[in-house]
């Protein structure tokens, strides 16, 4: 079963719903995880209330910091677009893939609503891809 990660400043938005989704759509072909480099206290209240929406409740998801292990054990990296590459160890992310989404922090809940959608296209994409 192939591992994927998902990177982000906070990990409070953008890589929680992409584990999310991914973990809903994926079950039985992939385990999704998501971690920051400076996780936030808690996940968004917006994205939170955006994913409810779609039936996912991840309002009592934690933000994780990113680890060395995190990165060693996943497949597949995909950075949401916070330059987090240029904050990171360059070698510690190898199999590393940008979506460049903008960040849903301080957005309103309709703006929040079109990056939650893009994600999940974008997840459903990777399944797809993944399982071939």
């Amino acid at each position: 079963m192939k591992r994927v990660l998902f990177v982000c400043t906070e990990n409070a938005g953008r890589s929680q719903m992409a584990e999310a989704f991914a973990n809903h759509y994926g079950k039985g072909k992939l385990v999704a995880s998501s971690a920051g480099i400076m996780p936030a206290d808690r996940v968004n209240p917006t994205v939170a209330e955006a994913m409810r929406e779609k039936g996912i409740d991840i309002s009592s998801n934690k933000p994780k910091m990113l680890t060395t292990k995190m990165t060693e054990e996943a497949d597949k990296i995909i950075t949401m677009g916070c330059s987090v590459e240029k904050i990171c160890p360059a070698p510690l992310l190898r199999n590393v893939v940008d979506w460049g989404l903008e960040d849903p922090k301080g957005k309103p809940i309709e703006r929040v609503r079109q990056i939650r959608d893009e994600i999940e296209k974008r997840v459903l994409k990777l399944i797809s891809e993944l399982s071939n």
